[in-house]
């Protein structure tokens, strides 16, 4: 095998199959063959060029990676050909700036983008950090724990983060590819969970994944008439509508950003400031923390509704996904 097949974009022109010269692992590097890797919503990151000085140079879209270590570059001892392995959205700490000299490798300083500033997993083959790899669970199959590399541990940081005792009242904002991941893990962490969605089409859904209360009207007083959220975890990516959620936490409470919308949040000081409450955001996470969210997913049943597609139909499951009409995470499968 010297080429490897991939879409890539380049700019406006959209999806091109490619076919790419296969390289060895640069030194601290790992070469991954690829068995799935999950479409998401922050692919169109790639695909429209907005992370890249140059929006036409080509890159390959894809940063929920699951397969096999399939060769090691010098420096690199943990892994060997033959490990399953997975990466997600960040691909490697440098363990050098001054970020990770103080912990802090998910904002790390010299850290690459996968599937955004650097090829991803629409292909056969992808490549990152040794530093950046999560050993995946025997129990799941790779199109199972793809989607867990970003959506999963990115909701389950945000749980985890507040450092909420068991029984406190969660709220999740949306039921789609991140919420019913959230309510599934608030759940399963022993919280009181309200799903907040739209009409009522996802009510029963919502209480099958483990929420305790579906809520799609003036989810703020609903919220208070429980005494207030101890966090409220938004997903769905809609400024406006996490804005009306404010005032729905407790005193304390936080509100939580997951989904990245393009539209700004309003916030009514008063709110923030008599009860103390907080706005914050959270981005995915390091690769041990990644490993915690797939060992506490095993354990605890917490599963991605897939749907999988071959790679050869890569283009056709990104228009899917940013159509919202992907139930509710769409999962390529490369060796379909």
């Amino acid at each position: 095998m010297t080429t490897y097949r991939a879409y890539q974009v380049s700019g406006p022109d959209g999806f091109a199959l490619v076919e790419r010269e296969l390289r060895a692992p640069g030194p601290g590097e790992v070469r991954l063959r690829v068995e799935a890797c999950g479409v998401c919503h922050s692919d169109a990151l790639a695909v429209f060029g907005l992370f890249r000085a140059d929006a036409s140079a080509p890159i390959i879209p894809g940063h929920e990676i699951a397969g096999v270590v399939d060769a090691v570059g010098a420096g690199v001892h943990a892994w060997r050909p033959g490990d399953r392995a997975g990466v997600g959205f960040l691909n490697g700490p440098c363990y050098e700036c001054d970020h990770c000299r103080r912990g802090d490798f998910v904002n790390c300083a010299d850290q690459a983008k996968t599937g955004t500033t650097v090829d991803g997993g629409y292909a056969e083959i992808a490549y990152a950090r040794a530093s950046g790899l999560v050993r995946l669970p025997a129990e799941l199959s790779a199109a199972e724990a793809a989607p867990l590399l970003c959506a999963g541990i990115t909701v389950f940081r945000g749980l985890t983060d507040v450092g909420l005792p068991p029984g406190s009242l969660v709220a999740v904002q949306g039921v789609g590819g991140l919420g019913h991941l959230a309510i599934q893990f608030a759940h399963a962490l022993g919280h009181q969970v309200v799903a907040i969605g739209r009409g009522t089409g996802k009510a029963a859904l919502a209480l099958e994944l483990g929420a305790d209360e579906f809520v799609s009207e003036n989810p703020a007083e609903a919220l208070q008439k429980r005494g207030g959220a101890a966090a409220i975890l938004a997903t769905a990516a809609d400024g406006g509508a996490m804005s009306a959620l404010i005032g729905g936490l407790a005193p304390h409470g936080r509100l939580v950003v997951i989904g990245a919308g393009g539209d700004p949040i309003s916030v009514d000081t008063g709110q923030m400031l008599f009860g103390e409450r907080a706005l914050t955001g959270t981005m995915v996470g390091t690769a041990i923390q990644t490993e915690d969210a797939l060992s506490f997913a095993v354990r605890r049943g917490v599963r991605s509704a897939n749907q999988i597609m071959p790679l050869s139909e890569a283009p056709k499951a990104f228009e899917r996904m940013m159509a919202g009409d992907a139930r509710f995470r769409i999962v390529l499968d490369t060796a379909a």
